[in-house]
């Protein structure tokens, strides 16, 4: 019994030092739904500044090539992706942009 105890705490353990320190830091940005013709097709947002932003969880309502938006959202460090095209995100909050 002790043993299977040690064994959570280690496991434990090791999750919270795993654990990417920048996974709760957002960021808030302008940018551009881009329907991109790579690794079978996907849409990404071009961010003002110019930056490619991968995102996972992109909402159908949103799935429109040109649509410009304002998002909070996490960088996603600990996931990867085929596409190989910008961050990989996640979108905390997306609404319309009305410029």
């Amino acid at each position: 019994m002790i043993g299977k105890s040690i064994l959570f705490v280690i496991i434990v353990l090791l999750f919270f030092c795993c654990e990417n320190p920048n996974s709760s830091q957002t960021f808030e940005i302008r940018g551009t739904i881009s329907y991109i013709q790579l690794e079978g097709s996907f849409y990404g947002i071009i961010t003002d500044d110019g930056k490619n932003l991968d995102p996972i969880n992109l909402a159908d309502e949103y799935k429109q090539n040109g649509l410009k938006v304002w998002l909070i959202y996490k960088e996603r460090e600990d996931l990867a992706s085929y596409h190989m095209w910008g961050t990989l995100i996640e979108i905390v909050k997306i609404q319309k942009s009305g410029e």
